[in-house]
């Protein structure tokens, strides 16, 4: 598996993990667990845009791995 692939995988998998914490915060009527959630997820969507730009520099530098 390159290097690529696996930050990809990564992302998919942390794309998935702010969802679940998104949607916890939804489903739950206790405030302090909802504000928990909320800030987990917004923390993940700062990395996923952290992640997403590496992965835009990996294609440029290796233009074999875009659209993997």
């Amino acid at each position: 598996m390159t290097v690529a692939t696996q930050v990809k995988t990564t992302l998919a998998s942390l794309k998935s993990a702010q969802a679940s914490m998104e949607q916890f915060a939804l489903s739950t009527q206790n405030q302090e667990a909802k504000t928990m959630f909320e800030s987990a997820a917004q923390s993940t969507q700062q990395i996923v845009q952290q992640i997403e730009g590496r992965i835009q520099q990996l294609e440029n530098e290796e233009p074999q791995y875009k659209g993997f």
